[in-house]
């Protein structure tokens, strides 16, 4: 058998000018490998007497501990100085102002419903939902629009389609919100002050329109209601919704087989270099519809026409929102891009209140 200190003496000094990891590592199969110098040594073990491995295992084993634990610590002591190289050249200054996080925004729509929703109950309305998928009746019969009707038509409404065999009328994705007006008064009757925003459904595709779309529309239910009332209603939304003063509405003379008289509302604005400016100019702008609810309409909900009488309107919360925040597209409302919805989005937490201000 070797030398054991002439051994120990020459790997522990290679050891200590091991300048990295894998020359280290190497050092470490060379000795301690299955090859290792060290390994055979101790293979030479079972071929001597008990004696003889007695006398010449322990050293032996003590070498091969030192020798290991020589590699470790030259292992951290590498780690060490690699940390200490990297600290002299990376460095980071921890005073500068971090990198900005790209946060979510609301969605146009979502912000103008909540818009549209604070301004109508600080006058004192509430919010009505219902399904989107309607029957027949409420959609249509209840709200006095005859059979005849374009609406009615499948170039206008989407119908659901019925089993064979079922002879009852189908139901259609609902094409206006006024099914709600239905179904709340029938539910708790007169007097009442509700909006009904929501989803509605139209076989339509351009630039000002797409097959489903955002509409809110309002009833207000009492006695002595009159169309003054609805007049400065819309006026004091339209002031409160497009942050103008001097907001002037014109109502002309128009029909909704739910109202009588009805009337399409058109809001003064002007075109200058191409950009719409509301409240000013010589020009006229349609926003929405409106009138006084029909008596049929009111009987078939339940409501006593010759006690209650009322006004309802409406209008679309896409278009509404393309007039005041310039948005020159319908269609991209739903194209589901990120860099549109970057431009034209909303802080999250920049929550519409009427004293707070509607809009960032």
């Amino acid at each position: 058998m070797q030398d054991l200190e002439s051994v120990r003496a020459k790997n522990l000094a290679a050891i200590a000018a091991a300048v990295d990891e894998v020359a280290l590592e190497a050092l470490r199969v060379a000795v301690l490998g299955k090859k290792g110098e060290i390994s055979l040594m101790m293979r030479v073990l079972g071929q001597m007497t008990p004696i003889e491995r007695q006398t010449a295992g322990a050293p032996l084993n003590a070498l091969k501990d030192e020798i290991n634990s020589a590699l470790v610590a030259r292992k951290a002591a590498l780690a060490d100085l690699d940390l200490a190289r990297r600290l002299e050249t990376e460095w980071l200054d921890v005073t500068l102002s971090p990198r900005p996080l790209q946060q979510g925004t609301l969605h146009p729509v979502s912000q103008v419903t909540e818009e549209v929703i604070a301004i109508f109950a600080d006058l004192g309305f509430k919010v009505a939902e219902g399904p989107q998928i309607e029957t027949d009746w409420y959609n249509f019969d209840a709200l006095n629009i005859p059979p005849e009707h374009p609406a009615r038509q499948e170039m206008d409404t989407f119908y659901m389609a019925r089993a064979e065999g079922d002879d009852r009328p189908p139901n259609v994705l609902r094409t206006h919100t006024s099914p709600v007006q239905i179904r709340y008064m029938a539910e708790h009757g007169a007097p009442c002050r509700i909006i009904a925003p929501g989803r509605v459904y139209r076989c339509d595709y351009d630039q000002t329109h797409t097959p489903m779309f955002h509409q809110v529309e309002g009833l207000a239910i009492d006695r002595g209601i009159s169309m003054a009332n609805l007049k400065w209603v819309l006026e004091e939304f339209c002031r409160a919704f497009f942050e103008i003063e001097g907001v002037e509405l014109r109502f002309r003379a128009s029909h909704f087989p739910f109202t009588e008289p009805s009337a399409e509302v058109d809001i003064r604005c002007s075109w200058v270099g191409g950009q719409l400016k509301i409240g000013e100019g010589d020009d006229w702008m349609e926003i929405l519809g409106s009138g006084m609810v029909h008596p049929k309409v009111l009987e078939a909900a339940g409501v006593d026409s010759t006690v209650f009488q009322g006004f309802a309107f409406g209008m679309g919360i896409d278009r509404i929102a393309m007039l005041k925040y310039g948005i020159p597209d319908l269609r991209a409302f739903f194209d589901s891009d990120l860099r549109w919805l970057r431009h034209y989005g909303f802080a999250t937490l920049d929550m519409p209140t009427i004293h707070g201000g509607l809009s960032a």
